[in-house]
């Protein structure tokens, strides 16, 4: 039984707001963080697009 709920689409996260930052030169600053995570939800997303198309459903872009 192959549902969307099975493989749900990867979720964009969420930006920091600048007062997040405390702008004092943090070596894992959180835009940092943010910037990693963007990177791994872009993989996501394509791999996620990939299992859809291979499924013959189409995308949800």
């Amino acid at each position: 039984m192959n549902r969307s709920s099975d493989d749900p689409k990867p979720q964009l996260p969420v930006r920091p707001h600048s007062d997040e930052c405390c702008r004092s030169g943090c070596v894992r600053c959180v835009f940092d963080l943010y910037d990693e995570e963007l990177a791994l939800y872009r993989v996501a997303l394509k791999r996620w697009q990939a299992r859809q198309d291979a499924k013959g459903k189409p995308n949800d872009h």
